[in-house]
């Protein structure tokens, strides 16, 4: 297959040309919605009104600015953090259902939630710490109830799927026990929104998001090897033990991150990394494919969340619900034909 040399100072970087031409398609249409999504709201501004008030302010500046701006990237970064989630975890279980949404780390991570918000105050910094740790716990049982004779990921993922349902009747447990007014926070956050979201809320989420990138940049190419079979990452200098502790280190904390600002936003990790696959006709799962594919998605879907009863938004969880239930009926359709 036929590539293309990324230069950027010293720095090449060798990509497949489909890889590339899907990139940048999905990168276009992400600015095509979220130009679109600055100008839907209560009273629409036409796209020139929108480049005005980011460049140089206006009436209308401060409802662009700080309303509808922070919403759209948070449905970007938090769209493409959830597609790398959902890639890491196909690579590491190398299955098209390991995502977080489905061997429960949403569940662990809403789990953590449900005890900030219950036990504790509530506030924003205590949600993030209880999901980072609900999710990095149901990581931690996941992999050690996986651990015989060597990692399977097929077994990764069917113990994930029940620890996912006991902890979803933990949940349910938590919520039902739990004031009513607490409950009804609790629930209406579980439906995953992305509703009043502003900077204050997302600048710490963006910076840990922006890390943990990082961290799956250095390690991609060990992800890259690993894909090729584990005897070939191991004759490659590759060292698994470290290497899937990274990953799901990395997995766990881009899931984690999202739940903690707009709850469990579900079937966004699964999808994306599987249609990017596709588009890109990869043989692994593709970060950057996935990453894009994913943001395209979840802004896709808060259009739609808005847009579908308004002027009432829908919670964007509750769209992406409907849509993934869809693509996982057709997903295990498509795994039974293949056996």
């Amino acid at each position: 297959m036929s590539t293309v040399t990324l230069r950027a100072g010293p720095v090449e970087v060798e990509v497949e040309r489909r890889t590339a031409v899907v990139s940048s398609g999905l990168v276009a249409v992400a600015a095509a919605l979220a130009l679109l999504a600055l100008c839907h709201g209560q009273d629409w501004a036409t796209p020139a009104e929108v480049f005005t008030a980011l460049v140089r302010g206006g009436e209308s500046a401060f409802v662009i600015r700080e309303w509808r701006l922070p919403r759209v990237a948070a449905a970007l970064v938090f769209g493409a953090s959830l597609g790398l989630a959902g890639a890491v975890f196909q690579n590491l279980t190398r299955n098209a259902l390991g995502s977080p949404d489905v061997i429960g780390l949403d569940a662990g991570a809403y789990t953590g939630a449900l005890v900030a918000i219950t036990v504790l105050n509530g506030t924003a910094g205590q949600l993030a710490a209880g999901s980072v740790a609900g999710g990095l716990l149901a990581a931690a049982v996941i992999y050690l109830l996986s651990l015989d004779s060597g990692l399977s990921g097929l077994r990764l993922v069917v113990i994930g799927i029940a620890v996912n349902a006991m902890l979803t009747a933990l949940n349910s447990w938590i919520v039902l026990r739990a004031e009513i007014d607490v409950a009804l926070a609790a629930t209406g956050w579980n439906a995953g929104s992305l509703n009043g979201v502003d900077w204050a809320e997302v600048r710490l989420p963006f910076a840990i998001i922006g890390l943990l990138v990082l961290l799956l940049v250095v390690i991609s190419h060990a992800m890259h090897q690993a894909a090729l079979g584990d005897e070939v990452a191991r004759t490659t200098g590759v060292h698994l033990g470290r290497l899937r502790l990274l990953m799901v280190l990395a997995g766990v904390g881009c899931t984690a991150t999202v739940t903690a600002v707009a709850g469990p936003v579900v079937f966004i990790a699964l999808a994306a990394p599987q249609i990017g696959r596709r588009l890109a006709r990869a043989a692994g799962v593709p970060l950057v494919p996935a990453a894009l594919t994913g943001a395209v998605l979840l802004l896709a879907a808060d259009l739609v969340a808005q847009l579908l009863l308004a002027p009432v938004a829908l919670p964007v969880g509750v769209v992406t619900t409907a849509i993934g239930g869809c693509y996982l009926i057709w997903l295990l359709g498509m795994e039974v034909k293949r056996r």
